[in-house]
């Protein structure tokens, strides 16, 4: 596996692959990689000729320092785990390559920034959207991959290539769980024990309210969403928002929900001052 630290020599493997006309299947990274990215690779491998991983911890994107300076760095394991699963390349910049100067553009994708992670991440998006063209523009891949684990970040991306022509094809894939249903994710790392069995209540919590829909019930009347609460903080999961929505638009739905339409209910939550967040997609 290469592995490449700056631009120039990431511009000098791209242009051999180039030479050859060969596909190139992209998978952006922050490292602490696990199981679902290296689910990303594997579904690169099989659709294109080479795949790049690249690890960068982007710093636009954190609206809270604290959790910056907290997130995992593991880069010799993250290196090592790529190799196993035989990615082509890996692209490791410094802050410094990224961003030389100081930030002046910002981006702004409507709607998508006002519910959920927009609301509660103010800025969060912008510097996605940001870190994610420079990446684009960089690397040209004919594929992307993403995790549904993140699905208002899907649909930016989506929303960002569709609107600024990016010649490439975004894939979602499915959120990977540990044994326990817990949706894996770098932050789990930051989990005691304990704290990630807790944890599983998250993904539990989904999945009884896809049940309450399915019976045509509404999950967020009080009788419903009392239990469901009370059952969150007994594991002491402290819960900041909880959405039924359109899994296309990410807008909020209201009961009775339509029919024919594939719903997604989406959580986020603190667990030993530690944010996850999870989803569940179902047609209806």
């Amino acid at each position: 596996m290469q592995i490449l630290k700056d631009i120039e020599s990431l511009q000098q493997w791209l242009s051999e692959i180039k030479k050859q006309q060969k596909t190139i299947g992209f998978v952006p990274t922050m490292g602490a990689l696990h199981e679902g990215h290296l689910a990303l690779i594997k579904a690169s491998k099989k659709q294109n000729d080479y795949t790049l991983c690249s690890i960068f911890i982007n710093p636009t994107q954190f609206n809270n320092s604290e959790d910056l300076a907290r997130y995992p760095r593991t880069e010799q394991k993250d290196s090592q785990m790529l190799q196993n699963v035989q990615c082509d390349a890996l692209f490791m910049p410094q802050a410094q390559e990224i961003y030389p100067n100081q930030n002046v553009l910002q981006l702004s994708f409507g709607y998508l920034e006002t519910l959920m992670e927009g609301k509660f991440r103010p800025g969060h998006f912008a510097g996605v959207g940001l870190i994610v063209s420079k990446l684009f523009h960089l690397v040209q891949p004919q594929r992307a991959y993403f995790g549904q684990k993140d699905l208002q970040q899907c649909a930016v991306i989506q929303c960002l290539v569709q609107e600024l022509n990016f010649p490439l094809e975004v894939i979602i894939c499915p959120t990977i769980r540990e044994p326990n249903g817990l949706a894996m994710s770098s932050r789990n790392q930051r989990l005691s024990e304990e704290a990630q069995q807790k944890a599983t209540q998250i993904y539990q919590t989904l999945l009884n309210i896809q049940i309450l829909i399915e019976q045509q019930q509404n999950p967020l009347e009080q009788q419903h969403l009392t239990p469901i609460l009370k059952h969150l903080t007994q594991n002491d999961i402290t819960i900041e928002y909880l959405e039924i929505v359109d899994a296309q638009t990410l807008l909020s739905l209201e009961y009775p929900y339509p029919k024919q339409i594939t719903i997604a209910v989406c959580i986020a939550a603190y667990l030993e001052e530690v944010r996850l967040i999870d989803n569940i997609l179902f047609k209806h």
